[in-house]
């Protein structure tokens, strides 16, 4: 029997803190106990945000922390053909469609149904897709297309799940509410998610799932925040033909507000605290792991 594979796998557009370090940790540690393979895979696809000298910051980090990583290191922007055949063969089974509101036409959507009353939103608290693209001609979304408006292509989340109806996910961890052993998937939580735009083949959604089957990864652990992600990676599972891994969503590493680390926060680095004096033993300890 093979051995497990596991991954780490950061977007390069900020450097690592300690909510990274414990996640790369645990899958490192889990790795070798189970005498299994770590993998390291950038997550590079907005090229907007993600920098080279963040890239070159995450294998800095990642070596003074002990952990070592399987070479050569798969990177998202160097696959996107990959990620453009999963859209024509979604596209193939009629589950995709464009759509042209940009994000200012968009909250001016959810603002005008919200005067009936409240939008739902999806478990990041975004509020689902308002506008009626689904139903658009196809004339006129030919003609959009060809007069080079920018547009997203989203997944006809009825349509999908009338073709995966019975979802569930292994969960070796635990949720955000206690979840554990087989959890019911619900991907119409999150709407007509989007699955790639016209600047760029792809979304993390699709990429994730792609990279995990194409590199053989059985075993994803990974943040309570990602949690109810999984409903839509099982889905696209389903509907590209991808057997399912198990899952072990782990707790978060807070501030002391009580707040996920994050980059967008300004969360302490751990370049920083490796400048301050810190060892590779104290981010352990940090974390919470032995």
């Amino acid at each position: 029997m093979p051995p497990p594979v596991f991954r780490f796998a950061p977007s390069p557009n900020g450097y690592l803190h300690l909510g990274h370090a414990f996640s790369a940790l645990l899958n490192s540690d889990l790795a070798r106990e189970a005498g299994g393979r770590l993998l390291l895979r950038i997550e590079d696809i907005d090229p907007t945000r993600c920098r080279v000298e963040f890239e070159t910051a995450i294998y800095e980090d990642l070596a003074w922390l002990g952990i070592f990583w399987e070479t050569p290191v798969r990177r998202q922007s160097e696959h996107f053909d990959a990620y453009r055949e999963a859209v024509e063969r979604l596209t193939a089974q009629g589950l995709l469609y464009p759509s042209f509101e940009s994000r200012t036409e968009i909250a001016r959507l959810v603002a005008e149904r919200e005067k009936a009353g409240p939008w739902p939103r999806d478990p990041d608290g975004a509020p689902l897709y308002p506008g009626a693209a689904r139903s658009l001609p196809a004339p006129e979304r030919q003609r959009l297309i060809e007069a080079g408006t920018p547009y997203a292509l989203r997944l006809d989340m009825a349509a999908a799940r009338a073709r995966a109806k019975h979802l569930a996910w292994t969960e070796q961890g635990e949720g955000p509410a206690g979840e554990h052993g087989t959890v019911p998937a619900r991907p119409e939580a999150w709407g007509d998610v989007i699955l790639a735009r016209k600047e760029t083949p792809t979304s993390y959604h699709l990429s994730v799932v792609i990279d995990d089957a194409l590199q053989g990864v059985t075993d994803i652990v990974r943040g309570q925040d990602l949690f109810w992600s999984t409903s839509v990676h099982r889905l696209l599972q389903e509907l590209l033909g991808i057997a399912p891994p198990a899952y072990r969503h782990h707790r978060l590493i807070r501030d002391s507000d009580g707040q996920k680390l994050s980059k967008s926060t300004k969360a302490t680095a751990l370049r920083e605290l490796r400048a301050g004096g810190a060892r590779p033993a104290d981010i352990r300890r940090l974390v919470g792991l032995s």
